[in-house]
């Protein structure tokens, strides 16, 4: 399992205090790239034009976070087939006893045309030897 911190800030919240639930999706997407490397994914686009897109998101919210909370991002990641990851990511408050958010994203790869291609082999070497 990958954990990536995130501190709330004010710009995260919404008018009632919580974090907006869009936001949610962005810290997923930080701890996939930082879980992938951010280096190699650059890598990935401009030696083999090849990058990665949302194919399915689906959340669950059962605790709002707050301005100033310290969260742990945590996923884990498998490949469902030779062209689609799926990402279980859960939303933690640092320390916390039960997830505030959960959720599963599904990503696929194309090519500079937006065409469908195979996951990359350094990527599924790379989940291979993280054991996903």
């Amino acid at each position: 399992m990958y954990t990536h911190p995130i501190t709330v800030y004010y710009e995260d919240t919404d008018f009632t205090g919580v974090v907006y639930h869009a936001n949610y999706l962005k810290y997923f997407e930080r701890a996939r790239e930082h879980l992938l490397g951010v280096d190699d994914l650059v890598a990935l686009y401009q030696d083999h034009g090849t990058s990665f897109v949302v194919y399915k998101a689906e959340l669950t919210f059962k605790e709002g976070a707050v301005h100033g909370d310290r969260l742990e991002i945590r996923t884990e990641v498998h490949a469902e087939s030779e062209y689609r990851l799926i990402f279980d990511q859960s939303v933690w408050r640092a320390g916390g006893a039960r997830p505030l958010v959960t959720g599963q994203v599904h990503l696929v790869c194309v090519d500079k045309k937006h065409k469908l291609v195979r996951l990359p082999a350094s990527v599924m070497e790379a989940l291979r030897l993280q054991g996903g």
